[in-house]
Protein backbone atom coordinates (compact mmCIF):
# COMPACT_ATOMS: atom_id res chain seq x y z
CA UNK A 1 0.00 0.00 0.00
CA UNK A 2 2.68 2.50 0.84
CA UNK A 3 4.30 1.68 -2.58
CA UNK A 4 0.52 2.09 -4.03
CA UNK A 5 0.35 5.41 -2.06
CA UNK A 6 3.92 6.76 -3.65
CA UNK A 7 3.18 6.52 -7.13
CA UNK A 8 -0.05 8.12 -6.80
CA UNK A 9 1.68 11.36 -5.50
CA UNK A 10 4.51 11.25 -8.46
CA UNK A 11 4.13 14.15 -9.93
CA UNK A 12 6.68 16.86 -12.14
CA UNK A 13 9.52 18.00 -10.01
CA UNK A 14 8.90 21.77 -9.11
CA UNK A 15 12.45 22.67 -11.43
CA UNK A 16 13.64 20.76 -14.16
CA UNK A 17 16.84 18.88 -13.14
CA UNK A 18 19.76 17.22 -15.24
CA UNK A 19 19.09 14.12 -13.34
CA UNK A 20 16.66 11.34 -13.02
CA UNK A 21 16.00 8.03 -10.93
CA UNK A 22 15.01 4.46 -12.15
CA UNK A 23 14.09 2.37 -9.02
CA UNK A 24 13.37 -0.98 -8.66
CA UNK A 25 10.66 -2.35 -6.55
CA UNK A 26 10.83 -5.71 -4.98
CA UNK A 27 13.95 -6.03 -2.63
CA UNK A 28 15.16 -2.35 -2.89
CA UNK A 29 11.63 -0.69 -1.84
CA UNK A 30 9.82 -3.98 -0.57
CA UNK A 31 10.37 -7.73 0.76
CA UNK A 32 6.85 -8.51 -0.39
CA UNK A 33 4.43 -6.92 1.29
CA UNK A 34 6.67 -4.91 4.00
CA UNK A 35 8.30 -1.81 3.48
CA UNK A 36 12.18 -1.80 3.53
CA UNK A 37 12.69 1.19 6.67
CA UNK A 38 15.33 2.40 4.33
CA UNK A 39 12.78 2.93 1.82
CA UNK A 40 11.04 5.34 3.97
CA UNK A 41 13.79 7.18 5.07
CA UNK A 42 15.43 7.25 1.38
CA UNK A 43 11.96 8.98 0.02
CA UNK A 44 11.98 11.48 2.70
CA UNK A 45 15.72 12.81 1.78
CA UNK A 46 14.10 12.86 -1.78
CA UNK A 47 11.78 15.56 -0.97
CA UNK A 48 12.41 19.29 -0.50
CA UNK A 49 11.15 22.07 1.37
CA UNK A 50 7.31 22.26 -0.13
CA UNK A 51 7.28 18.40 -0.44
CA UNK A 52 8.08 18.30 -3.87
CA UNK A 53 10.12 15.74 -5.03
CA UNK A 54 14.30 17.22 -6.15
CA UNK A 55 14.85 14.59 -8.99
CA UNK A 56 12.14 13.30 -11.51
CA UNK A 57 11.73 9.63 -10.67
CA UNK A 58 10.48 6.12 -11.85
CA UNK A 59 9.76 2.95 -10.54
CA UNK A 60 11.11 0.28 -13.17
CA UNK A 61 10.32 -3.17 -12.12
CA UNK A 62 9.43 -6.54 -14.09
CA UNK A 63 6.36 -7.68 -11.78
CA UNK A 64 3.07 -8.36 -13.30
CA UNK A 65 1.43 -5.75 -10.23
CA UNK A 66 -2.33 -6.56 -11.74
CA UNK A 67 -4.35 -9.98 -12.22
CA UNK A 68 -4.45 -11.93 -15.28
CA UNK A 69 -7.63 -11.08 -16.26
CA UNK A 70 -7.14 -7.73 -15.74
CA UNK A 71 -4.17 -7.69 -18.14
CA UNK A 72 -6.41 -9.48 -20.57
CA UNK A 73 -8.61 -6.80 -20.36
CA UNK A 74 -6.25 -4.02 -20.48
CA UNK A 75 -4.91 -5.60 -23.70
CA UNK A 76 -8.19 -6.09 -25.34
CA UNK A 77 -8.60 -2.64 -25.22
CA UNK A 78 -4.93 -1.60 -26.24
CA UNK A 79 -4.84 -3.76 -28.96
CA UNK A 80 -8.30 -3.25 -30.00
CA UNK A 81 -9.41 -6.94 -30.12
CA UNK A 82 -11.56 -8.88 -27.94
CA UNK A 83 -10.03 -12.39 -28.30
CA UNK A 84 -7.23 -12.11 -25.79
CA UNK A 85 -7.33 -15.33 -24.03
CA UNK A 86 -6.15 -15.94 -19.85
CA UNK A 87 -4.75 -19.56 -18.95
CA UNK A 88 -7.47 -20.35 -17.01
CA UNK A 89 -9.82 -19.67 -19.78
CA UNK A 90 -8.14 -22.01 -21.89
CA UNK A 91 -8.32 -24.61 -18.77
CA UNK A 92 -11.75 -23.84 -18.45
CA UNK A 93 -12.28 -24.69 -22.21
CA UNK A 94 -10.45 -27.16 -22.58
CA UNK A 95 -10.68 -28.94 -19.31
CA UNK A 96 -9.40 -32.97 -20.60
CA UNK A 97 -6.14 -31.81 -21.04
CA UNK A 98 -5.36 -30.63 -17.26
CA UNK A 99 -4.69 -33.94 -15.48
CA UNK A 100 -2.28 -33.55 -12.73
CA UNK A 101 -5.02 -32.10 -10.17
CA UNK A 102 -7.62 -34.71 -9.49
CA UNK A 103 -10.11 -32.57 -7.72
CA UNK A 104 -10.10 -30.44 -10.78
CA UNK A 105 -10.84 -32.73 -13.54
CA UNK A 106 -13.36 -32.23 -15.76
CA UNK A 107 -17.09 -33.38 -15.24
CA UNK A 108 -18.63 -31.90 -18.23
CA UNK A 109 -18.02 -33.85 -21.39
CA UNK A 110 -15.75 -31.67 -24.16
CA UNK A 111 -18.67 -31.91 -26.53
CA UNK A 112 -20.55 -29.18 -24.67
CA UNK A 113 -17.94 -26.85 -24.24
CA UNK A 114 -18.14 -23.96 -27.01
CA UNK A 115 -14.89 -23.97 -29.47
CA UNK A 116 -12.58 -21.31 -29.10
CA UNK A 117 -10.65 -19.80 -32.24
CA UNK A 118 -7.62 -20.75 -33.15
CA UNK A 119 -4.09 -18.81 -31.07
CA UNK A 120 -1.99 -17.15 -32.50
CA UNK A 121 0.51 -16.03 -30.43
CA UNK A 122 1.45 -16.52 -26.70
CA UNK A 123 2.46 -13.52 -24.22
CA UNK A 124 4.13 -14.37 -20.81
CA UNK A 125 4.20 -11.83 -18.31
CA UNK A 126 5.07 -13.63 -14.92
CA UNK A 127 5.08 -16.49 -13.12
CA UNK A 128 2.07 -18.66 -12.91
CA UNK A 129 0.62 -19.88 -9.38
CA UNK A 130 0.35 -23.56 -10.86
CA UNK A 131 3.07 -24.38 -12.55
CA UNK A 132 2.26 -27.91 -14.06
CA UNK A 133 -0.93 -26.58 -15.54
CA UNK A 134 0.36 -24.01 -17.05
CA UNK A 135 3.35 -25.94 -18.38
CA UNK A 136 1.15 -28.65 -19.69
CA UNK A 137 -1.20 -26.15 -21.70
CA UNK A 138 1.55 -24.18 -22.85
CA UNK A 139 3.21 -27.11 -24.56
CA UNK A 140 -0.06 -28.26 -25.91
CA UNK A 141 -0.41 -24.89 -27.65
CA UNK A 142 2.88 -24.82 -28.94
CA UNK A 143 2.65 -28.33 -30.22
CA UNK A 144 -0.77 -27.91 -31.93
CA UNK A 145 0.18 -25.18 -33.87
CA UNK A 146 -2.27 -22.85 -31.50
CA UNK A 147 -5.08 -25.42 -31.54
CA UNK A 148 -5.05 -27.27 -27.93
CA UNK A 149 -8.05 -29.93 -28.51
CA UNK A 150 -6.30 -31.22 -31.17
CA UNK A 151 -3.29 -34.06 -31.35
CA UNK A 152 0.73 -32.77 -30.94
CA UNK A 153 2.20 -32.44 -34.02
CA UNK A 154 6.31 -33.35 -35.16
CA UNK A 155 7.99 -30.10 -35.02
CA UNK A 156 9.71 -29.57 -38.39
CA UNK A 157 10.42 -25.99 -37.88
CA UNK A 158 9.37 -22.56 -36.54
CA UNK A 159 6.46 -22.51 -33.86
CA UNK A 160 3.63 -19.57 -32.53
CA UNK A 161 5.29 -16.85 -31.80
CA UNK A 162 6.11 -16.38 -28.12
CA UNK A 163 6.61 -12.72 -26.07
CA UNK A 164 7.70 -13.31 -22.60
CA UNK A 165 8.95 -10.66 -19.88
CA UNK A 166 10.43 -10.89 -16.73
CA UNK A 167 13.66 -12.59 -16.65
CA UNK A 168 14.37 -12.35 -13.01
CA UNK A 169 14.73 -15.96 -11.90
CA UNK A 170 14.69 -15.28 -8.42
CA UNK A 171 13.09 -12.33 -6.32
CA UNK A 172 13.35 -11.22 -2.58
CA UNK A 173 10.28 -11.61 -0.46
CA UNK A 174 10.06 -12.16 2.78
CA UNK A 175 11.49 -15.35 3.04
CA UNK A 176 15.32 -14.92 4.11
CA UNK A 177 16.36 -16.50 0.95
CA UNK A 178 15.40 -15.63 -2.84
CA UNK A 179 12.18 -16.83 -4.35
CA UNK A 180 11.46 -18.37 -7.63
CA UNK A 181 10.74 -15.74 -10.64
CA UNK A 182 9.11 -15.66 -13.88
CA UNK A 183 13.07 -16.78 -15.39
CA UNK A 184 12.72 -19.96 -13.41
CA UNK A 185 9.35 -20.59 -15.15
CA UNK A 186 10.29 -19.98 -18.56
CA UNK A 187 13.57 -22.03 -17.50
CA UNK A 188 11.05 -25.03 -16.98
CA UNK A 189 9.01 -24.23 -19.98
CA UNK A 190 12.67 -24.01 -22.37
CA UNK A 191 13.13 -27.54 -20.83
CA UNK A 192 10.77 -29.25 -21.29
CA UNK A 193 9.90 -28.26 -24.97
CA UNK A 194 13.31 -29.10 -26.00
CA UNK A 195 13.24 -32.54 -24.18
CA UNK A 196 10.14 -32.84 -26.52
CA UNK A 197 10.98 -31.75 -29.94
CA UNK A 198 14.56 -31.89 -29.44
CA UNK A 199 14.80 -27.99 -30.31
CA UNK A 200 15.15 -24.51 -28.14
CA UNK A 201 12.12 -22.23 -27.60
CA UNK A 202 12.41 -19.23 -29.65
CA UNK A 203 11.08 -15.96 -28.46
CA UNK A 204 9.95 -13.40 -30.65
CA UNK A 205 10.88 -10.77 -28.10
CA UNK A 206 12.39 -10.66 -24.70
CA UNK A 207 10.84 -7.52 -22.57
CA UNK A 208 11.41 -5.99 -19.35
CA UNK A 209 14.63 -5.23 -17.45
CA UNK A 210 17.06 -5.75 -18.29
CA UNK A 211 16.30 -5.00 -22.19
CA UNK A 212 17.15 -1.51 -24.01
CA UNK A 213 13.88 -0.56 -24.75
CA UNK A 214 13.03 -0.51 -21.13
CA UNK A 215 15.48 1.90 -20.69
CA UNK A 216 13.95 3.81 -22.91
CA UNK A 217 10.53 4.45 -22.01
CA UNK A 218 11.54 4.69 -18.24
CA UNK A 219 13.86 7.83 -19.89
CA UNK A 220 10.90 8.98 -21.54
CA UNK A 221 8.73 8.95 -18.48
CA UNK A 222 11.68 10.79 -16.54
CA UNK A 223 11.32 14.11 -18.70
CA UNK A 224 7.82 13.99 -19.08
CA UNK A 225 8.25 14.53 -15.26
CA UNK A 226 11.00 16.95 -16.19
CA UNK A 227 8.98 19.03 -17.80
CA UNK A 228 9.94 17.66 -20.88
CA UNK A 229 13.99 18.95 -20.17
CA UNK A 230 16.65 16.77 -21.12
CA UNK A 231 18.37 15.33 -18.62
CA UNK A 232 21.90 14.43 -18.67
CA UNK A 233 22.54 11.79 -15.50
CA UNK A 234 20.37 8.84 -14.64
CA UNK A 235 21.02 7.08 -11.44
CA UNK A 236 19.39 2.98 -11.56
CA UNK A 237 19.03 1.50 -7.97
CA UNK A 238 18.17 -2.07 -7.89
CA UNK A 239 19.40 -5.68 -6.13
CA UNK A 240 19.69 -7.85 -8.97
CA UNK A 241 22.86 -8.20 -10.87
CA UNK A 242 21.31 -10.17 -13.87
CA UNK A 243 18.14 -7.73 -14.10
CA UNK A 244 19.25 -4.05 -12.76
CA UNK A 245 22.62 -3.98 -12.92
CA UNK A 246 23.23 -5.25 -16.37
CA UNK A 247 19.90 -3.94 -17.76
CA UNK A 248 21.50 0.23 -16.91
CA UNK A 249 25.14 -0.73 -17.89
CA UNK A 250 23.75 -2.02 -21.27
CA UNK A 251 22.02 1.29 -21.37
CA UNK A 252 25.04 3.60 -20.27
CA UNK A 253 26.50 1.49 -22.89
CA UNK A 254 23.82 2.28 -25.28
CA UNK A 255 23.80 6.16 -24.54
CA UNK A 256 27.51 6.89 -25.22
CA UNK A 257 27.43 4.42 -28.84
CA UNK A 258 23.57 5.56 -29.91
CA UNK A 259 25.01 5.43 -33.26
CA UNK A 260 25.99 1.31 -32.92
CA UNK A 261 22.55 0.77 -31.27
CA UNK A 262 21.98 -2.79 -33.41
CA UNK A 263 25.52 -4.03 -32.53
CA UNK A 264 24.62 -3.19 -28.91
CA UNK A 265 21.43 -4.98 -29.10
CA UNK A 266 22.79 -8.00 -30.07
CA UNK A 267 23.07 -8.27 -26.50
CA UNK A 268 19.33 -9.26 -26.39
CA UNK A 269 19.84 -12.15 -29.36
CA UNK A 270 16.44 -13.13 -29.76
CA UNK A 271 14.50 -9.54 -29.11
CA UNK A 272 16.77 -7.02 -30.99
CA UNK A 273 14.77 -6.96 -34.61
CA UNK A 274 11.19 -6.28 -32.73
CA UNK A 275 12.79 -3.99 -30.49
CA UNK A 276 15.16 -1.52 -32.68
CA UNK A 277 11.55 -1.20 -34.48
CA UNK A 278 9.67 0.02 -31.58
CA UNK A 279 12.89 1.72 -29.86
CA UNK A 280 12.68 4.32 -33.13
CA UNK A 281 9.95 6.15 -31.35
CA UNK A 282 12.01 6.62 -28.05
CA UNK A 283 14.76 9.20 -28.52
CA UNK A 284 17.32 8.71 -25.63
CA UNK A 285 18.98 12.04 -24.54
CA UNK A 286 20.95 11.13 -21.41
CA UNK A 287 24.11 10.62 -21.31
CA UNK A 288 25.08 8.48 -18.77
CA UNK A 289 23.13 5.77 -16.61
CA UNK A 290 24.66 4.68 -13.10
CA UNK A 291 24.36 1.57 -11.94
CA UNK A 292 23.83 1.37 -7.84
CA UNK A 293 23.37 -2.27 -6.53
CA UNK A 294 21.53 -2.37 -3.15
CA UNK A 295 22.08 -5.57 -0.76
CA UNK A 296 18.60 -5.50 0.84
CA UNK A 297 17.15 -7.97 -1.94
CA UNK A 298 18.43 -10.72 -4.29
CA UNK A 299 22.67 -9.50 -4.63
CA UNK A 300 23.61 -10.88 -1.01
CA UNK A 301 27.27 -9.55 -0.42
CA UNK A 302 28.18 -12.52 1.87
CA UNK A 303 27.08 -15.32 -1.06
CA UNK A 304 28.92 -16.67 -3.97
CA UNK A 305 29.92 -12.89 -5.22
CA UNK A 306 31.22 -9.74 -4.03
CA UNK A 307 31.62 -6.61 -5.38
CA UNK A 308 34.78 -6.81 -6.81
CA UNK A 309 34.49 -10.39 -8.25
CA UNK A 310 32.90 -9.58 -11.60
CA UNK A 311 36.70 -10.39 -13.42
CA UNK A 312 35.88 -14.30 -12.43
CA UNK A 313 31.84 -14.19 -12.56
CA UNK A 314 30.56 -17.41 -14.37
CA UNK A 315 27.49 -17.86 -16.05
CA UNK A 316 26.28 -20.38 -13.53
CA UNK A 317 26.48 -18.01 -10.42
CA UNK A 318 24.98 -15.39 -12.50
CA UNK A 319 21.24 -17.16 -13.45
CA UNK A 320 21.29 -15.43 -16.28
CA UNK A 321 18.72 -16.22 -18.99
CA UNK A 322 19.50 -18.68 -21.90
CA UNK A 323 19.51 -15.50 -24.40
CA UNK A 324 21.71 -13.13 -22.28
CA UNK A 325 25.38 -12.69 -23.44
CA UNK A 326 27.50 -12.64 -20.75
CA UNK A 327 30.26 -10.13 -20.62
CA UNK A 328 31.75 -9.13 -16.95
CA UNK A 329 31.71 -5.19 -17.54
CA UNK A 330 27.91 -5.28 -17.90
CA UNK A 331 27.39 -6.72 -14.25
CA UNK A 332 29.79 -4.77 -12.14
CA UNK A 333 28.00 -1.96 -10.85
CA UNK A 334 29.16 1.75 -10.59
CA UNK A 335 28.64 1.79 -6.70
CA UNK A 336 27.51 -0.94 -4.19
CA UNK A 337 25.86 0.55 -1.32
CA UNK A 338 24.20 -1.20 1.66
CA UNK A 339 20.30 -0.13 0.69
CA UNK A 340 18.05 2.45 -0.94
CA UNK A 341 18.71 5.17 1.65
CA UNK A 342 22.54 4.91 1.16
CA UNK A 343 21.81 5.02 -2.72
CA UNK A 344 19.98 7.84 -1.94
CA UNK A 345 22.60 9.98 0.26
CA UNK A 346 25.15 8.67 -3.02
CA UNK A 347 23.16 10.56 -5.37
CA UNK A 348 22.49 13.89 -3.10
CA UNK A 349 26.67 13.53 -2.54
CA UNK A 350 27.24 13.09 -6.26
CA UNK A 351 24.62 16.24 -7.14
CA UNK A 352 26.22 18.28 -4.68
CA UNK A 353 22.38 18.65 -3.12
Amino acid sequence: MWCQRLLQTLRPVSTSRQTGLLFDVDGVLLRGGAVIPAAQRAFQKLLDRNDNFRFPIVFVTNAGNCHRHHKAQQLSHLLNIQKVMSMEQLRQNHPQLDMVDHNRRPTLPSSSLPTLPKIEVIILFGEPVRWETNLQLLVDVLLTNGSPGCEHTQVSSGHLPVLACNMDLTWMAEAPSPRFGHGMFLLCLESVYRKLTGQDLQYQALLGKPSLLTYQYAEHLLRLQNHNHTLTTIYAVGDNLMTDIYGANLYNRYLAQQSAMETSSKLFAKAAGSQLTMAEELVSTASQCHSILVCTGVYNPHSILSSDQSSSITETELHGHRDLVLEPDLVAPNHVVEDVEAAVDLVLQQEAL
